[in-house]
């Protein structure tokens, strides 16, 4: 299959690396130019894995988006939210009727990233589709080097607009079989396990994250009472899921760190052995913060209000969040309100969900 990768970060090298191999026709776009080149001149990515290492040739490395999207079949975006406006504007005019793009995750993604395609001009029949977690647990290691720890064996995923789910799914399986129908964009984004599991840790962990160089919120700072309060913000997010009508599986966040029915699998320890999540975390610019926190616990927060359904974790999270950078988040960019959406019906929203813009 044609591939285009969209990104600069672990899960973009990771799906680059191991897509290629799988023998899918990549091409991986980043927009720095200069960041690139090490991969762009030898032409592969060395990848990491349970089998050893390797050197992985990538077909085509560009900084032109043009050339990664133009024939691609899918495309794949696993990029950070905060992206995600700018590589949808950057990509609408090389669409075609028939692609997908995917997001994994979204934090609602899918329907932003098509209403700013849209909005640039773009009027090819694209769908899109989003779900809970990258497809590996990855870190880069170098500026051509990934290390890929475990790799997804489930993924929810969600369809924009959910008419276009049959097609959208038989293209992601045939690169992803471990992808799994969720219904729509909506219930994707509420299985995005980032705004769950990060906001604790980071704020929960925030005198440790500032005082020491390096520190692993997934061991040291992993402990009973940090536990209880994700638990508690997990409890909140699938009692908003049941709210709205979705079904189980609800892939409970407890499941990543005591059984192997998760989207990893049993994968808490192999991450916490790994090594490679003990790092320096700045509140005020890592992905944890400006992504999970500020977009997607924002997000959710503000579909519970739509719903009205209590989450006072996801809001004391939230405030908690807002006293370190400053600002009230409770209206961010990628609320139901700012998003222009918080005034439809469950109806209207079911309706855009399922059939899209007219």
């Amino acid at each position: 299959m044609k591939i285009a990768v969209l990104g600069g970060g672990h899960g973009a090298y990771a799906a680059a690396a191991d897509l290629a191999e799988q023998g899918h026709e990549v091409r991986l776009w980043r927009r720095d130019a200069s960041a690139l080149a090490p991969v762009k001149q030898s032409g592969v990515i060395r990848l990491i894995d349970h089998q050893g290492a390797r050197e992985v040739p990538v077909g085509k490395v560009t900084a032109e988006i043009g050339e990664a999207v133009r024939g691609a079949e899918l495309v794949l975006v696993p990029s950070p939210a905060t992206a995600q406006e700018d590589i949808a504007r950057a990509m609408a005019p090389s669409l075609a009727d028939g692609q997908v793009v995917f997001l994994p995750p979204g934090t609602f993604g899918s329907y932003v990233m098509a209403e700013i395609a849209r909005g640039a001009g773009a009027r090819a029949e694209v769908t899109y589709a989003e779900t809970g977690t990258l497809p590996y647990l990855a870190r880069k290691r170098g500026p051509a080097e990934v290390a890929i720890t475990i790799r997804a064996v489930r993924l929810p995923t969600g369809v924009y607009p959910e008419d276009c789910s049959s097609h959208a799914l038989e293209v992601i399986r045939r690169v992803y079989p471990a992808v799994q129908a969720c219904g729509d964009a909506l219930s994707a984004a509420l299985m995005n396990a980032g705004p769950i599991i990060h906001p604790p840790l980071i704020l929960m962990n925030a005198a440790p994250l500032e005082h020491f160089a390096r520190w692993d919120i997934h061991n040291e700072g992993t402990q009973r009472s940090v536990r209880a309060v994700t638990d508690r913000l997990d409890a909140e997010r699938i009692a908003l899921r049941e709210t709205l009508g979705y079904p189980p599986p609800h892939f409970p966040l407890s499941d990543h760190y005591t059984s192997d029915r998760w989207m990893y699998g049993d994968a808490h320890r192999k991450l916490v052995d790994s090594g490679d999540w003990r790092e320096k975390i700045d509140l005020h610019a890592h992905r944890y913060m400006s992504e999970d926190t500020v977009l997607g616990l924002a997000f959710l927060a503000s579909v519970a209000r739509w719903a009205e359904c209590e989450a006072p974790l996801a809001n004391g999270l939230l405030a908690l969040a807002g006293a370190i950078l400053g600002r009230d988040l409770r209206g961010g960019p990628r609320t139901l309100e700012a998003l222009g959406l918080a005034t439809l019906s469950r109806g209207q929203m079911r309706d855009l969900l399922t059939q899209g813009r007219a």
